[in-house]
């Protein structure tokens, strides 16, 4: 598979075929610092894939994939200079046939269908913790490592079912996905920060569960926290979104 440099993200330097066990390489490719070195670390820490760049824009992972070989791009979706679906059209028509997981919170199904059909592989909903990426990346190497002619439907079917019907990531005991995004939501859309009990009233929760899910975004790098001061008595905990929403 070639890139505009004329290099082939599938084989080794010297254009020989790599051994099967080599890494997977990874562009990861995010505008908010913040995000970015979270998705890095995430990555390098999955056997079997090493991050072989990082871009914070369109242009900058173009520069990127024309003079380094790469296997599968973490594509965040909304770049400083332009739509992350118009990049992945660039690469498609300058040959470029990395497969793309979008890392994104666009929930637009309109995008998520052009996506496929430009080769976005999985899609992953920002805010997701290190077992949700893991979750797809082991899925993305299990159907990359499908090789020779399949036996029948059965065998093809697995291939593509280890790509399109990951588990459910884990949440802590006690913690819903759906609310999760809700807290998200709420102290994403809060200019200046959320205690757990304001956090509370506009999710309708309690301040004590309001605060096991913000507690929970700051542990995964999407939240951070500083004491409120000003008021009479113990200073609360202000809780303020870290990464630009996407």
């Amino acid at each position: 598979m070639s890139g505009a440099n004329g290099g082939d993200f599938r084989t080794g330097a010297d254009g020989g075929d790599t051994p099967r066990g080599r890494a997977i390489r990874v562009l990861v490719v995010e505008d908010d610092p913040v995000a970015a070195d979270a998705h890095q670390l995430y990555v390098g820490r999955v056997p079997g894939f090493t991050v072989a760049g990082v871009a914070h824009s369109r242009a900058e992972a173009g520069r990127l994939l024309e003079r380094t070989a790469i296997d599968l791009i973490l594509l965040d979706l909304y770049l400083p200079d332009g739509h992350g679906l118009q990049l992945l059209r660039g690469l498609r028509a300058a040959g470029h046939q990395a497969d793309v997981i979008a890392v994104t919170s666009a929930r637009d199904l309109a995008l998520v269908r052009e996506g496929v059909s430009l080769g976005v592989v999985q899609y992953v909903l920002k805010p997701f913790t290190f077992a949700t990426l893991r979750d797809r990346l082991v899925r993305y190497a299990e159907f990359r490592a499908a090789a020779g002619e399949a036996s029948g439907q059965d065998e093809v079917d697995r291939a593509l079912g280890a790509l399109r019907t990951p588990q459910p990531a884990s949440l802590p005991k006690g913690l819903s996905a759906p609310t999760l995004e809700t807290v998200t939501r709420a102290l994403r859309d809060a200019a200046t920060g959320l205690t757990a009990a304001e956090t509370g009233v506009r999710v309708g929760i309690s301040r004590i569960t309001a605060r096991r899910y913000l507690e929970h975004l700051v542990t995964h790098g999407w939240a951070d926290r500083s004491p409120q001061y000003g008021q009479i008595g113990r200073p609360e905990l202000q809780y303020r979104w870290v990464s630009a929403p996407h």
